[in-house]
């Protein structure tokens, strides 16, 4: 299994935040480049080390859409080899048996994909509304954005809610190259506020639930009226419990996501929404610290293909943001430069 065209990009699973966004982003940018990857130690640091089923799906994800050779493919393995073979376009179909994120699954293929030929459809099955994932909502108004700025497109559709522990979801995605090379931009400010509005998702639960939610998120953040809303969702596609509150600026739409537990109560879940909400409104970036993630690899692709600089403003630089574009440097000719700050925190990335 080696490639004597291109030398094998070596990684280390659990260096930074050590979780299988290390994993999903030098996979997506494996089949990208057409660069081997060789990881060890995956998830080495985690209580369930090595490759779960959601990490498979995305392995196995990666593969299909490059004809990739892969060895180490299989639960609870630490280490991954990966020769990819060139992106193709097609109409896949990817699924998670378990309620794993099949998001985490489309943000894998969605880079090389936005780098084929021609348009691809994908079809998704697991969970689409999961703790430590972007949300389907949180894809579909603050991501797919951002992806249209590059010359690009990303068309969502959602069939079907899917929550932990059930999964069962369905979601549909077009995604249409750019014409020429992907175009990176700036994003140093949100501009002013146009709307901002929550629902709650509350399918096979009690209606006092989200009622009880919607009421408090309202009472904290002085929402009313048509800001506080029941989303749509079957009975039969929960129990599940997702508050999701969406900011319009002029420049950026950003969502943020509070899920039910059964030790929280309703009142705790939105509380938890409001501190997430408050810290970002006080801060003056363009965006929060997970579109920040996603942001990095979109943007740093943009800056390979052009060689044009890009750059925007975060309210926080996570861990697991500076792991990624440590990642991102390994397989790309790009180099990240991070300026932090109290306010917003600089994150620009230029031809290395």
């Amino acid at each position: 299994m080696t490639n004597p065209e291109e030398k094998t990009i070596e990684l280390d699973g659990s260096q930074g935040e050590g979780g299988g966004q290390i994993l999903r982003t030098s996979l997506a940018l494996s089949v990208a480049t057409g660069q081997p990857l060789a990881i060890e130690r995956i998830r080495a640091g985690r209580a369930k080390p090595g490759l779960m089923r959601q990490h498979l799906a995305c392995v196995k994800a990666a593969a299909e859409i490059s004809g990739a050779q892969v060895e180490g493919a299989e639960l609870g393995s630490q280490s991954l080899r990966f020769v990819p073979g060139p992106v193709r376009a097609g109409d896949y179909r990817f699924a998670i048996a378990s309620a794993g994120s099949c998001m985490l699954v489309l943000q894998t293929v969605l880079p090389p994909l936005l780098l084929a030929g021609a348009p691809s459809t994908v079809h998704l099955s697991g969970g689409t509304h999961n703790p430590m994932a972007p949300p389907f909502h949180f894809l579909e108004r603050a991501f797919v954005p951002l992806v249209r700025r590059l010359g690009a497109d990303l068309q969502l559709t959602l069939r079907r809610c899917g929550f932990y522990p059930a999964g069962g979801g369905e979601v549909e995605a077009t995604i249409v190259p750019a014409v020429g090379a992907l175009q990176p931009f700036e994003l140093m400010a949100r501009g002013t506020q146009q709307s901002a509005h929550a629902e709650c998702l509350a399918p096979g639960l009690p209606r006092h639930v989200p009622t009880r939610e919607l009421d408090t998120l309202g009472g904290a953040m002085g929402w009313s009226g048509e800001q506080l809303r029941f989303g749509t969702a079957r009975q039969n596609e929960g129990p599940g419990n997702a508050l999701i509150a969406t900011l319009a600026y002029e420049h950026v739409t950003e969502v943020f996501t509070a899920f039910g537990e059964k030790t929280l109560s309703a009142e705790q879940v939105a509380h938890g929404l409001v501190k997430e909400l408050r810290a970002f409104q006080k801060s003056e970036a363009a965006v929060g610290p997970h579109l920040a993630d996603q942001l990095a690899l979109l943007l740093a692709l943009a800056t390979w293909q052009s060689r044009k600089p890009a750059a925007f403003t975060c309210s926080e630089v996570t861990e697991h943001t500076r792991t990624n574009c440590a990642v991102i440097e390994r397989f790309l000719p790009v180099h990240f430069a991070i300026a932090e700050s109290r306010t917003a925190s600089t994150v620009q990335v230029s031809s290395a």
